[in-house]
């Protein structure tokens, strides 16, 4: 495993904080390294293995898909593609959807979108700001990056694109004293991911909603991390009962496939995004649009909502057990299966002792360990888990 690190550190760029493991093959809700080893999975590649790792009828239609096309291009139409997108808005509620490689790229176009909305309905010099949340995370590209909540980010990167203004996650009045005759969207997760595992609040999603219709400004859910079922809806916003005009997810979707989409309603689609306005040249392609197609097929037939809804209560339990047990751990958070445990210190050697012990986890912000693991768990693995994770909180003590 060793001689592959080594290579690694001479061969790619030093843009991530790797690990020193080569995992080599995934089974179920577990991984494999270069050596063997056997580790307990409760991070899914941040929330995309949905279904695990080797699910059977899943890789069988990736196969079955490489055998007849992979790729022609958007100048012509996909099977493929058009099955993904029908279920997709069967899924959503959603009336138009745009497939994109990611989901950095899918906030680009939806912002893009929303900006083009203004121009059509207000005219250039009456529309174009965006409102977007303090601590979000929506990607590192330079669109993306504009509207992450975060300086740390964006500064040195800056000029970035500009009329971004930021408000606080379920503070409304914050979000109200950003308004202006220029804003043409407001964006946000819907519940916050790198930013500390925060679930949007029902009242302020629906003042936003609110002010939103009155002012004639599109309201942005990004459901990158939080949607495909993970929070025990298909999409995360499905519990507050409050629609998106555009919808933004990625992740889960493809199953592990590089894939992302952009969605937004009717009244958007015939007021923004026109042919020659924006464009992917593997966006929509055939194998990607039949990971997305196959993944939906699959939540329906093994009802993984249901099991997500089942399982995530458990989980919830165990990790409260936890905060009682260990004094270094403050409070859990987080919806469904995605939720976080508050540390009063930074958890980077509670990962670690994890690793050691078989158990791969993540961080959401120096001082929360972020538990986003494949929705096929059963109550034995987060047992095992808890066990892993405990004995780490000990030693880390």
């Amino acid at each position: 495993m060793q001689k592959y690190i080594e290579q690694a550190e001479k061969d790619l760029l030093h843009t991530y904080n790797r690990y020193p493991i080569v995992f080599e093959r995934g089974d179920g809700v577990y991984l494999y390294d270069k050596e063997g080893k056997k580790y307990l999975d409760f991070f899914a590649g941040i929330a995309v293995n949905a279904l695990g790792h080797h699910y059977r009828d899943f890789d069988e239609a990736l196969k079955g898909q490489i055998d007849k096309l992979l790729h022609i291009s958007n100048y012509f139409y996909n099977e493929p593609a058009v099955e993904a997108a029908g279920k997709l808005k069967k899924a959503s509620g959603m009336d138009r959807v745009f497939f994109t490689n990611s989901g950095a790229e899918a906030i680009e176009g939806a912002l893009k979108a929303a900006r083009k909305y203004a121009y059509t309905s207000k005219g250039h010099s009456m529309g174009g700001e965006i409102i977007a949340m303090n601590h979000s995370f929506h990607g590192r590209t330079m669109g993306a990056l504009s509207v992450t909540g975060n300086p740390h980010y964006r500064e040195a990167f800056e000029p970035l694109i500009g009329e971004i203004r930021f408000a606080d996650l379920n503070d409304f009045e914050s979000v109200k004293s950003q308004v202006t005759e220029k804003t043409c969207a407001i964006l946000l997760e819907t519940v916050q991911g790198e930013g500390g595992i925060y679930p949007v609040e029902k009242a302020f999603l629906k003042q936003v909603k609110a002010l939103c219709e009155e002012r004639d400004i599109l309201l942005i859910l990004d459901e990158i991390q939080c949607g495909m079922g993970r929070t025990g809806r298909m999409f995360a916003w499905q519990h507050y009962g409050v629609k998106p005009d555009i919808m933004v997810c990625a992740k889960a979707i493809g199953g592990g496939v590089p894939v992302g989409a952009f969605l937004m309603t009717e009244r958007v689609a015939e007021r923004s995004l026109t042919a020659g306005d924006h464009g992917t040249t593997y966006g929509g392609n055939p194998f990607a649009c039949a990971a997305v197609s196959k993944m939906l097929d699959l939540f329906a037939q093994n009802d993984i909502i249901g099991h997500v809804q089942e399982i995530a209560p458990y989980l919830e339990k165990r990790l409260d057990e936890i905060v009682s047990a260990c004094d270094v751990v403050s409070e859990r958070r987080g919806l469904g299966l995605m939720q976080g445990l508050v540390c009063r210190k930074p958890v980077g050697s509670v990962i670690d002792k994890c690793l050691e012990r078989g158990l791969v986890l993540i961080n959401a912000g120096s001082n929360i360990l972020r538990f986003v693991p494949p929705l096929v768990i059963e109550r034995e693995h987060v047992d095992e888990m808890a066990e892993i994770l405990c004995g780490a909180l000990e030693d880390a003590e």
